[in-house]
């Protein structure tokens, strides 16, 4: 495929979520490798700009350090006859910028730091005067027309050229022009895929990685003459415009399907009775296509279809089943029985659950109790000091908080129990255990899984509780309802915990949660229903995944040839 017949195809291959970005490394690899314009043979060469750039440094009487020739096999790709190979040290001047200490600033000087440029985009995010700021750490002064240069974590790729003069934190270098090099051509050429490349694998520094200033001098530049450099901005920035144009439609398609989905959702919610949701669920069914083409919407259909369940709507009510009420007597009377084996332990006694605690309405036949009524013992494990790895072989270990997902139970976030302490197997890990969360962030505490299958000598957590259930409840039942959104509200409302990062609940706000009881043949229909429903939700998930998957392996491959085609012709 030729460029030209790309870019008249970009509709087609920029639907990828990560194909926009991989166009604009395209653009820029080209650019840089001149084959985004066409060579004028009247240009004045390089080599005679390279000539220019060296009277000027001797004109000012520049002093640096020599830097070592080039050799061929250091040039990443071929370049046009008319260009040259330079290092950066050569035709800039590279960390010259003068220091400035606070106490000497204007208050009207535009102060300029990292985050007030957005990554990838060399767009200003924020200006602020040095009154504004007030910093008083020392600053690095830059003129209009500086290239300023992110060195710190400079895989964020912040460039921007300066639009005016002001004073910049010293973790950005302003780069000074000798002569004859456009500035916005520069900035590109530092932004370009094998320069990204180059400076990642010469940072130093783990936590706060940064490009040290000779290895900044001694990367390589490719040097067009100075019109081709120009005529290469005015196509890169008509380029970028069509990939914002680009972006901006496909945000849009995304935010108009995110609210088709969304109506379509609601509707099915309110759905009065099974008929209805039947008619809605064919409608989506019969709309996947334009309301699925993106993976993470398949998570709200999860949601609701869980939401549906747990509301008596997903299956029809039979007139036949046992009714709660008669559900619950079994239940007490089960709990009184396992109080006087000592199997459990006595509870405080439950309050009949309010008319202004109920959240929604429920089918005939059903009843508000709460969670303890049908979960009369939940049981917490230790916190031994662990060591960090995982266990192996036949070590015990501890679960961690990360192990409990909904519905996906991850035995492998564990610690090690060190060899000095004794396990505890009551609380090992079994088979069809109901496992639950105590503490997470708001928005994921409370999750549960019920465990299939599992690794032998994994023991609970006292931040990972165990539930059991009366036989007259379906647990798979309730993991649902404790997964659907009306139990997500209920724990992020009563979870305590001072810090925002981290929230706790207690089993007593766990037996105290108002949740649904409908005939136990129901609750085994609904559990049936929602497994079906999941995994038509799962097919389409994979489906979706792998069509994404196929676009981005299509656009690399057309970019993989494009440049490889590049390479060639040079």
């Amino acid at each position: 495929m030729n460029l030209e017949t790309f870019f008249e195809n970009l509709d087609l291959l920029c639907e990828a979520p990560n194909s926009i970005e991989k166009l604009r490394e395209l653009i820029l690899q080209l650019a840089v490798m001149g084959k985004l314009v066409p060579q004028d043979p009247n240009d004045e060469l390089a080599s005679v700009l390279l000539e220019k750039i060296k009277a000027e440094k001797r004109k000012l009487s520049i002093k640096e350090n020599p830097l070592p020739l080039i050799e061929n096999k250091e040039t990443p790709f071929g370049i046009p006859q008319s260009w040259e190979w330079v290092r950066l040290g050569e035709v800039i001047n590279y960390n010259g910028a003068q220091k400035i200490s606070s106490g000497d600033l204007p208050d009207d000087a535009w102060i300029l730091d990292l985050e007030d440029i957005e990554k990838n985009t060399s767009k200003i995010l924020n200006r602020a005067h040095f009154k504004d700021k007030k910093s008083k750490s020392t600053k690095a002064e830059f003129k209009k027309g500086n290239v300023l240069y992110g060195k710190l974590r400079p895989y964020l790729n912040k460039v921007v050229v300066a639009d005016e003069d002001g004073y910049c934190t010293t973790e950005i270098v302003p780069l000074s022009i000798y002569t004859d090099i456009d500035p916005y051509y520069l900035m590109y050429t530092l932004k370009r895929p094998d320069f990204l490349e180059y400076i990642n694998s010469k940072t130093y520094g783990t936590k706060m990685p940064r490009l040290g200033t000779e290895d900044a001098r001694k990367s390589l530049l490719p040097l067009p003459p100075l019109t081709e450099q120009k005529r290469i901005v005015s196509k890169v920035d008509e380029l970028m415009v069509l990939c914002d144009k680009l972006e901006a439609r496909r945000q849009k398609k995304q935010e108009l399907q995110s609210k088709l989905n969304s109506a379509a959702l609601d509707r099915m919610l309110s759905a009065e009775n099974q008929e209805e949701f039947e008619q809605y669920w064919q409608r989506i069914c019969e709309n996947f296509d334009l309301l699925y083409d993106n993976p993470e919407n398949v998570g709200k259909l999860k949601q609701a279809i869980l939401q549906l369940a747990v509301q008596g709507k997903l299956v029809e009510q039979n007139p036949e089943d046992e009714p709660a009420s008669v559900l619950i007597e079994k239940i007490e009377m089960e709990k009184k029985k396992l109080l006087n084996e000592g199997k459990i332990q006595k509870a405080k006694n439950s309050q009949a659950v309010d008319v202004e605690e109920i959240p929604y309405n429920i089918p005939n036949g059903w009843l508000w109790i709460r969670f303890g009524n049908i979960a009369p013992h939940i049981e917490a494990g230790w916190s031994p000091m662990c060591e960090k790895r995982p266990k192996e072989g036949e070590e015990w270990g501890v679960l961690k908080i990360s192990a409990v997902s909904w519905n996906v139970f991850n035995p492998s976030e564990n610690k090690a129990l060190p060899s000095n302490l004794n396990p505890r197997p009551e609380y090992e890990v079994k088979p069809n255990d109901f496992l639950m969360s105590r503490a997470n962030t708001s928005e994921l505490v409370g999750k549960s899984v019920i465990v299939e299958e599992t690794t032998p000598k994994l023991m609970i957590s006292d931040k990972v509780l165990r539930l059991f259930f009366s036989s007259f409840a379906s647990h798979k039942f309730y993991n649902l309802f404790n997964n659907s959104q009306t139990a997500r509200f209920y724990y992020a409302k009563e979870a305590s915990g001072t810090s925002s990062s981290m929230k706790n609940i207690s089993r007593e706000v766990i037996y105290n949660m108002p949740v649904p009881l409908p005939p136990l043949n129901e609750q085994k229909r609904i559990v049936e229903k929602v497994e079906q429903l999941m995994g038509l939700c799962d097919e389409l998930e994979a489906k979706l995944r792998k069509s994404r998957e196929d676009s981005e392996k299509l656009m690399e491959m057309v970019v993989r040839g494009l440049l490889e085609g590049a390479v060639a012709e040079i």
